[in-house]
């Protein structure tokens, strides 16, 4: 029987996550399965990997054959390296102190290594917050000033409306006071001119009745 190291999909619809099985190649992805190994969930960032090392190691030395995401996933849990090693122990090529040094030399190092990557990314992530702060301050900055210029222009078109109309009211007064004044004129100089028409009247009176005595 043929036995391979395979990931079968579990998780809600848009947000999966797998196990890490191990399993004959002829059942279905999602299908029984001999052993559970671990778990592998890429929706996180990043992704998480939870594995059982020693069991991973041991179907691994018996022959399963892990998928090419599966040798991904042990490479990086430092399987695939911990069999090579030991594989030289059986064949004398190095001591087993030798291989349990290297394989701690490496994990350390690979250790230092997503360390490394995850304060970078940490960094990162503040950086890009500290950027989209200051962008956003500069966009508040901008449109409060565009607003305090509307604002201006605003006080500044009401005070000219303002200063037109009072130059209309007294333009008004003005023009009401010269037509008063006007009419008064108007009216005086009529008053005189009935005045004298009524003394011409009267003096032709007077001559007409000096006649007729």
């Amino acid at each position: 029987m043929s036995v391979r190291i395979r990931l079968t999909r579990r998780g809600r619809k848009r947000q999966p996550f797998y196990h890490i099985v191990v399993a004959d190649k002829r059942s279905p992805r999602d299908g029984k399965y001999i052993d559970k190994l671990g778990i592998y969930n890429p929706t996180n960032q990043p992704p998480t990997i939870d594995l059982d090392f020693d069991k991973a190691l041991d179907w691994v030395q018996k022959g399963a054959i892990p998928t090419d995401t599966c040798r991904s996933i042990l490479s990086q849990k430092g399987v695939m390296l911990k069999k090579h090693l030991l594989k030289g122990v059986r064949k004398n090529a190095i001591t087993e102190e030798e291989a349990e040094k290297k394989f701690n030399e490496w994990l350390t190092n690979k250790q230092e290594k997503v360390k490394t990557e995850r304060e970078a990314e940490i960094n990162k992530k503040k950086e890009e917050e500290k950027q989209r702060i200051e962008a956003e301050k500069k966009i508040n900055e901008a449109r409060a000033e565009e607003l305090a210029k509307k604002n201006a222009e605003k006080a500044e078109r009401e005070k000219s409306e303002a200063e037109g109309q009072e130059g209309t009211i007294e333009e008004k007064g003005e023009k009401a006071e010269k037509a008063e004044a006007e009419s008064k004129d108007s009216s005086t100089e009529e008053k005189a001119e009935k005045s004298g028409e009524d003394e011409q009247g009267r003096k032709e009176d007077e001559e007409t009745g000096k006649k007729e005595e």
